[in-house]
Parts: C-alpha cells; structure tokens; sequence
C-alpha cells in the first residue's frame, strides 16, 4: 500500500490492463503488480492483529461477563474467537480475485468487496468500514484519557486515601493524546508503522498481563470465586436493565475481536511466496489463539475477583488500589499501546481519502506534491512531507478528540462499534464474497451453513446495538458536556 505513487496507480513501466495481473517474473526490486516488494511475513501480520484485537476491549470483558455469568460469558467469548477466525479465513482468500497465486490483487477490503460482488454493495460497506474507523479512533481516545486519568487517581488515592473522590476532568488527557496522533499520524503507510504495532502489541501484552495478575491475587484475596452462572442478578439492577446490559456485553465482546476491516490492508503488506492467503490465515490463527487465551482469563479472573461489582474498565475503574505504581505501569501500557492501535485503524481510512483525492484531482500540486526534508541523525532516508495529508490528517483527528470530549461513554461507545461492525464487516460480506469467489452453488450444504451463520450473527449484532443505545440513553440523562467525569 505505501509503495504506490500519489494516486495509487503502479510504478511507471510496469502498468497492467485491467485483466493482466499475470506475475512479472523473477525481480529483487517489484511484485507481480508493479509495486516495491512487500516485506511483511507472518510475525508482522500477527503484530498488526494483535494491535488491533487486543486493544482497550479487553479491559471491559470482566465486566462482560458479569452481565452474562459463568456459563454464558465464557461460551459467548470462545463462540466469537471461532467466528472471528473462520471468517478471517474466508475473507483472507479474498485478497486476489479468481486465482489465489497469481490472481488480481485487492489491496484494501473495499477493492474486494468490488471485485467479488461490486455495484450498491461497494458502497454500503464503504461507509460502514470507514464510520466504523472514524467511531474507533473517537473510541480510543476515550480509553486512552481514562488509562492516563487513572494514572492520576491512582496516585491520588495513594496520597489521601481511598474516600477521598480525586475528581479529574479527561478533557486535557484527550487534548495531550491528540496532539502525539496528529504527529503520528504523519506516517505515511501501513509498511512504515510496523515498528509500532510491534511496540504496540508488546504493551498490550504487558497490561493484559498486568489485569489478569491483579485478577488471580484478588481471587486468592478473597479466598473465594465470585458471581454466578447466570450473570448479575434481579434485584441488584432491574429486569429490564439486565436484558439491556447482557445485549450490550455481546457488543462489547464483539468489539473486543474486531479487526476484519483492515485485515485486507494487513494482508496486502505480505511478501510471496508463501501465497499472501496461507500468511495470513497462519497470523489469523496465532492472534485469534492468543487473544482468546488473554480474553479468557481477564474476563473470568476479573469476573471471579469482583463477582457482579465487575468494573466497566478493569484497570481504570478501581476494583484494585495497590499496588499502586503497577496500575501506573498498565495504565500507561495501555495508553502506549492505544497511541499505536490508533494509526493501525486509521491508515486504512488515511490511505482512501488520499488516493481518492489524488485521483480526482491529479494536477493539484496541493495534494500530491511532496517535499524531501532532509533527517540527519541514523541514516535515514528523507521524509517527504505531503501538504495535503499533513492538513487533512490533523484535522481529522482534531475531529475525533472533540467527538470524544462531547461522549466519553466507553463501554457504550465499545458496544456500539462492535454491533455496528461485526456482523457487516466481520461475517456478511466476507462470507458473500467467499461464496462468489468458489462458486459455491445456491442452497446447497455449504451455502446453507455459511447463510445460517450469517443470520445468527445479524441477530446478535442487533441485539448488542439495542443494548448500548439503551446505554447511551440512559447516560445521556446525567451527562454534562465538558465536565468533570472521572
């Protein structure tokens, strides 16, 4: 995806017709399409998932699984991840069209959703995707000024005591995380943050970790497992609450497995052979694995420790106080990591509007020239500065913060991106597209089971947008723009 000029198109002398996407032979410096050679291998791929999966979502599954008890919670959790990877699986051998060596490649997911099913569809999934990335950056936000309040707290509490209410406004936190992405978000390409994703996944090993360590020291505090099987119980919230927070748990879960919309763009950095589609599937089984092993324990640890108390974030809603300065070091993991899962998100979004630009206006200097500045430390090779992506670009994430400043409902917010985006993004069109892609005959056993699957998963995914709008509702009736929340 960065190789390409401005406008997306190949490298001079290497332009295909539109059906000759045949390889080019043997070349050190090209792929089969014209463009530089991709570098990423499987570890790459599993690092830019694992940025993306295991992001801020995990920190609300304990309170999940609250809603949902012992045997719903796990079940829902383990029926996600197998839903997540076998889709993955099915939109991964999506990314060339017809033949999946030597076929036309699809470098983002809409290019594959035009490839294989094309006219009002393209569309539809367009805007989902791309509301979608605009909705988890705002998301994002969110969790990273909660992760860096409670640093805050933690420290105030320590000082002056656990009663003592150590109001902070998350207002300067969402400013302060703005400004370091609007930095950032000056890189390029997919190809040129893989050092961060790396870092990125790092850190969100580090928190998770640091979450389920806390979870099992409380559980042996308490010398007890908390909760029960059916979840938090009549009484302590009413009827009608527990149907809508269960349906809002199922999006949060949701939104905790989300990565499919950018998996095309992740895809599309692999070097070949091996074919890009047996990559990625391999990365999609060792993120999926990993992540469900950490959702697991976080989720039922948290749950076990704190019973129907659950915290909505796990590490920022003060189940736990001490030790102290190890909350500050996952409080801060996490907000590493969000810096990260942030441009992973956004590049996809980034990349479209630019190409999109470009190509309506191909004469404009503003848009696709660039300047060479010079960087004189490390040997590195210029940056090319593009005055259109450095002002689009900002603005777009001066727009998130304040979106996030005027809602800072984080597990309303979760919810309602994980309903919104799993089952368009997640099952529906990977399954339509894979079905066109093999030729899967109409109503026979395999397109049956794939519709089936799809239906099951509509199902849910309204469900979990009824249950967070609720949500949204109701905290909407208390909510002071721009004051004090935490």
């Amino acid at each position: 995806m960065g190789a390409d000029n401005a406008a997306g198109k190949p490298q001079q002398g290497f332009e295909l017709a539109a059906g000759d996407f045949a390889p080019q032979g043997p070349s050190k410096c090209f792929d089969d399409d014209g463009r530089l050679k991709r570098s990423g291998n499987v570890w790459t791929a599993s690092a830019h998932i694992i940025t993306a999966v295991i992001g801020s979502g995990v920190l609300s599954l304990a309170w999940a699984t609250a809603q949902l008890g012992w045997i719903a919670g796990p079940t829902v959790l383990f029926l996600f991840s197998f839903v997540t990877y076998y889709t993955s699986c099915l939109l991964a051998a999506c990314y060339r069209s017809g033949d999946p060596v030597t076929g036309k490649r699809n470098y983002t997911y809409m290019e594959a959703v035009q490839s294989n099913l094309g006219g009002f569809q393209v569309k539809i999934c367009g805007f989902i995707q791309y509301f979608n990335l605009v909705g988890v950056a705002i998301g994002y936000t969110i969790a990273a000024s909660i992760s860096m309040i409670a640093v805050k707290r933690s420290t105030c509490f320590h000082e002056k005591g656990h009663d003592n209410p150590c109001g902070v406004s998350g207002t300067p936190y969402m400013v302060m995380f703005g400004v370091v992405e609007i930095f950032l978000s000056q890189i390029p390409d997919f190809d040129q943050i893989s050092w961060l994703s790396m870092v990125a996944a790092v850190m969100s090993f580090t928190y998770s970790t640091i979450g389920l360590g806390l979870g099992i020291s409380k559980v042996a505090e308490n010398r007890k497992i908390k909760g029960s099987l059916t979840g938090i119980s009549i009484g302590t919230v009413t009827q009608t609450e527990k149907i809508w927070q269960s349906f809002q748990a199922l999006g949060a879960i949701a939104f905790a497995y989300s990565y499919s919309l950018i998996l095309i763009e992740i895809q599309d950095t692999l070097k070949a052979p091996p074919s890009e589609h047996k990559t990625m599937k391999k990365a999609t089984l060792i993120s999926v694995a990993t992540t469900t092993i950490f959702y697991m324990f976080c989720g039922c640890f948290g749950y076990a420790a704190f019973g129907d108390s659950a915290p909505g974030n796990l590490l920022t809603g003060f189940g736990f106080y001490n030790p102290y300065w190890l909350l500050d070091i996952a409080n801060a993991a996490i907000v590493i990591h969000l810096v990260g899962a942030y441009q992973v998100y956004c590049q996809p979004l980034f990349a479209f509007v630019e190409n999109t630009a470009a190509k309506y206006f191909p004469e404009s200097k503003f848009i696709n020239n660039t300047i060479e500045i010079p960087i004189p430390i490390g040997g590195y090779q210029p940056y090319k500065l593009n005055f259109f992506r450095l002002f689009w670009r900002s603005i777009f994430v001066c727009l998130t913060t304040v979106i996030a400043m005027l809602m800072p409902f984080f597990n309303d917010v979760v919810g309602i991106l994980g309903a919104f985006g799993f089952w368009p993004l997640t099952v529906y069109f990977p399954v339509e597209m894979y079905i066109v892609q093999k030729k899967i005959p109409k109503w026979s056993t395999r397109w049956i089971s794939l519709q089936i699957l799809s239906a099951a998963c509509l199902i849910i995914s309204i469900c979990a947008a009824a249950g967070s709008f609720a949500g949204v509702v109701h905290d909407l009736k208390i909510y002071q723009p721009f004051k004090t929340m935490y």
